[in-house]
C-alpha cells in the first residue's frame, strides 16, 4: 500500500539511461522485455587487448542524439574530447532525464543543484601509454594526467551546464550508483538543494577488464546470473541518472513525478576484499535500514532487483541474505538485469533504479536473461530467463553488492 503524497519524500521527476542496452529508458526495457543481449569481443575503439573475455560495450561515440543536443547548448565551444568517455555517457543520460522532467536550462540555472554521481575507475585508468613513455625517460603529452585531474564527474556536469550546488562522487565500487542516488535523497530530505541529479557513470577500462580477469571473475561467455552454469561476470558500462525534488516541491510545480525514493540503506560486512559474507549478513543490515528509512514492511515489496553478477560467491550470498529477510511463501520476483547490460560497475545501482522504476510502472517484470536453470543451491528462487511475472504492488527493492563488504539498497515506489 502506498503512503499519502505529504509522506513520499522524495520524488523522481525524470530518469536516463544508456548502455549496451539501448540509448534510453524505453530502448533498456524492450532490451530486456525481448532477452536482447549485446555482448560482443572488446571493440578496437575502447582498448587492445589479448583476453577473449568479451563485454557489453556501448555506443561508440558516447555521445546521443539528446546528449549532443545538450552539450551543443550548454557548451557549444567545447570539443567532446575534451571530457572523459564517463562523462559523455553521464550527459547521454541526464539530457534524457532532464528532458523527462521538462526542466529547462533557465530554470536549472536558477535552482540549487546537487549533483552526485557514482563512479569507480571512470576515465582514470586510461594513462598507462604516459606512464609507460615517462619511465623510459620520454616528454609524452600531459592529456592523461589532465584527464586524471579533471576526472571528477559530478564537477564537470556543474561545469558543463553552468549550476550551482552541492557537489560528490561516490567511489564505494559496485555500490557507487546506488549510494550516490542515497545521498542524493539525503540532501533533498534535509534542503541542501532544490534538485538533485543522482546515478552513476562508468567506461570501460583495460586496467578494470584485466583486473577482473586475474580475479578469475569473468566468464568467457555472456553472464547468467543465478544459473546453476554461471560462470562469471561480464563487464560493462553506461550511465543512469535520475532527477529528483522533494515531492511537496513538485506538486507545487504541478509536476507528475516517476516514482519516489522511499528509502536507503547501507551496511558493510567487512568479510573479504572481493567476497561478500556467505550469508550477506551487511545486505541484510542494508535492507532492514532501507525499508526503516522508507517505513516500509517487507511484506509490500513486490519486485526485487538483485545486484546478480553471475558470480558464484555473489548469487549465493545475495539470495542467502534474502531468504533471511523475505519468506518464500511471499514470492517477491527476484531478478538480475545484467544479462542485458554487462556488469556496469559504478553505473549499475543508477541503471537498475531506473529498471526497477520502470518494472513497477508496467506493473511486470521479464525474468533474469541468462538464468536458464536456476541453481538449485540457492536459498531464495529467483525469476528465470522464460518466465515474466505481473507485480502485486507499488514498491520495488535495488540492491548492490560491493568490493570491500560494502552493501547498499534503495527502497523504491513507483508513480
Amino acid at each position: 500500500m502506498s503512503l499519502q503524497a505529504e509522506q513520499r519524500g522524495v520524488a523522481v521527476i525524470g530518469m536516463g539511461c544508456i548502455s549496451a542496452a539501448g540509448m534510453d529508458v524505453e530502448g533498456h526495457w524492450q532490451s530486456l522485455e525481448k532477452g536482447l543481449v549485446h555482448c560482443h569481443a572488446t571493440p578496437p575503439w575502447l582498448f587492445q587487448t589479448k583476453l577473449d573475455l568479451p563485454v557489453f560495450a556501448g555506443p561508440e561515440k558516447g555521445l546521443t542524439e539528446k546528449g549532443q543536443a545538450l552539450l551543443a547548448e550548454v557548451a557549444p565551444e567545447m570539443a567532446q574530447n575534451a571530457v572523459s568517455r564517463t562523462v559523455l555517457l553521464a550527459l547521454s543520460a541526464l539530457a534524457e532525464a532532464l528532458r523527462a522532467a521538462d526542466i529547462d536550462l533557465d530554470f536549472l540555472k536558477k535552482q540549487t543543484v546537487g549533483i552526485v554521481l557514482g563512479t569507480t575507475v571512470g576515465c582514470t585508468f586510461h594513462n598507462e601509454g604516459y606512464y609507460d613513455a615517462w619511465r623510459k625517460g620520454e616528454q609524452p603529452d600531459l592529456s592523461p594526467v589532465r584527464f586524471y585531474l579533471e576526472g571528477n564527474t559530478a564537477a564537470a556536469l556543474h561545469r558543463i551546464l553552468g549550476t550551482r550546488g552541492p557537489s560528490a562522487v561516490i567511489t564505494n565500487a559496485c555500490a557507487s550508483g546506488t549510494d550516490a542516488i542515497g545521498v542524493a535523497k539525503n540532501w533533498i530530505a534535509s534542503g541542501q538543494c532544490d534538485l538533485a541529479i543522482a546515478g552513476g557513470a562508468d567506461e570501460l577500462s583495460r586496467v578494470a577488464y584485466n583486473g577482473f580477469a586475474s580475479l578469475l571473475l569473468a566468464s568467457e561467455r555472456p553472464c547468467r546470473p543465478f544459473d546453476r552454469e554461471r560462470k562469471g561476470l561480464n563487464l560493462g558500462e553506461g550511465a543512469g541518472i535520475l532527477v529528483l525534488e522533494s515531492d511537496a516541491s513538485a506538486r507545487k510545480r504541478s509536476i507528475s513525478p516517476s516514482g519516489w525514493i522511499r528509502g536507503y540503506g547501507s551496511a558493510i560486512d567487512a568479510w573479504h576484499p572481493t567476497a561478500p559474507h556467505p550469508e550477506g549478513r551487511g545486505l541484510q543490515k542494508a535492507l532492514k535500514g532501507a525499508l526503516q528509512d522508507g517505513g516500509v514492511d517487507n511484506q509490500n515489496i513486490s519486485l526485487i532487483n538483485a545486484h546478480g553478477t553471475g558470480t558464484k560467491a555473489n548469487d549465493l550470498a545475495e539470495t542467502s541474505a534474502l531468504s533471511h529477510f523475505f519468506s518464500k511463501s511471499a514470492a517477491v520476483p527476484v531478478v538480475s538485469t545484467k544479462g542485458i547490460t554487462g556488469h556496469t560497475l559504478g553505473a549499475a545501482g543508477a541503471i537498475e533504479a531506473v529498471f526497477t522504476l520502470r518494472a513497477l510502472k508496467a506493473g511486470r517484470t521479464p525474468g533474469t536473461a541468462g538464468c536458464l536453470h536456476p541453481d538449485h543451491d540457492l536459498t531464495f528462487p529467483v525469476l528465470s530467463q522464460e518466465r515474466s511475472e505481473k507485480l502485486r504492488g507499488r514498491v520495488g527493492i535495488s540492491q548492490s553488492l560491493a568490493f570491500g563488504g560494502g552493501n547498499s539498497v534503495l527502497v523504491l515506489e513507483m508513480a
